[in-house]
């Protein structure tokens, strides 16, 4: 089965391929993204596809260097196990919405938590299932970025995170 066909019949994934998908079929994907029903017509989709793992492994390895924050998972540079546009990580002495706000502040937009429970107050399923106890959740730390992420952009993060981390 071809990409369009897997999406329009499939419900579930159980394995994915090391290739990344050819631009075109990523291309065809997005545009019919933009065909989905949105509420009574009047929401634009806004559709994002990240690939660029090198940004992705840069943020990792400057929490692993900056110190006071270590990142949730070993990431492997260049690894297509997880996701490139989401780096998490959990902060020694700051918990999660200190640093939202003290982020904010700077001009960086960043979440606590993971997206699964950014609707609760509650640690997340998937950090628990994780091994990262209750009271570490609440020091977590979520950075996304999007397909206009630029190197300088990762340069003014590690600045910040400096900054946050030594408030």
């Amino acid at each position: 089965m071809d990409a369009m066909q897997n999406l329009l019949t499939r419900r579930s994934v159980r394995q994915y391929k090391e290739d990344p998908i050819p631009q075109d079929v990523l291309e065809r994907i997005v545009e019919a993204g933009t065909y989905a029903a949105t509420g009574m017509g009047k929401q634009s989709p806004i559709i994002v596809a990240v690939t660029n793992r090198a940004l992705r492994d840069r943020l990792y390895a400057a929490m692993g260097s900056i110190g006071g924050i270590q990142p949730t998972v070993e990431v492997d540079a260049g690894s297509r196990d997880f996701l490139p546009n989401i780096v998490h990580g959990l902060a020694d002495e700051w918990e999660s919405e200190t640093m939202v706000l003290r982020f904010d502040q700077l001009g960086i937009c960043v979440a606590g938590g993971s997206a699964c429970s950014s609707h609760s107050l509650e640690p997340s399923h998937v950090l628990k299932a994780m091994g990262i106890t209750g009271d570490e959740s609440y020091n977590a730390l979520r950075i996304s970025m999007g397909r206009y992420t630029t190197e300088a952009d990762i340069a003014a993060f590690e600045k910040a995170l400096k900054k946050v981390l030594n408030w």
